[in-house]
């Protein structure tokens, strides 16, 4: 079995100027009708008050 995986990011060009949890949803249905699972979340330190949402996908191919 092989995986592969893709990695999505709050700066991700889809979000625009702002994060919005409807888009996020929107695009995780989206990546699972791909065939993509949520393998896990994290919220990422990036100085100061800065913190980034990272989403690992997966899936087999």
């Amino acid at each position: 079995m092989r995986v592969e995986y893709k990695v999505m990011t709050q700066k991700d060009k889809m979000w625009g100027d702002r994060f919005d949890p409807d888009q996020l949803e929107q695009a995780i249905n989206a990546y699972a009708s791909e065939g993509w699972r949520v393998v896990t979340m994290a919220t990422a330190s990036l100085g100061g008050d800065r913190d980034e949402v990272i989403i690992v996908f997966g899936r087999e191919v």
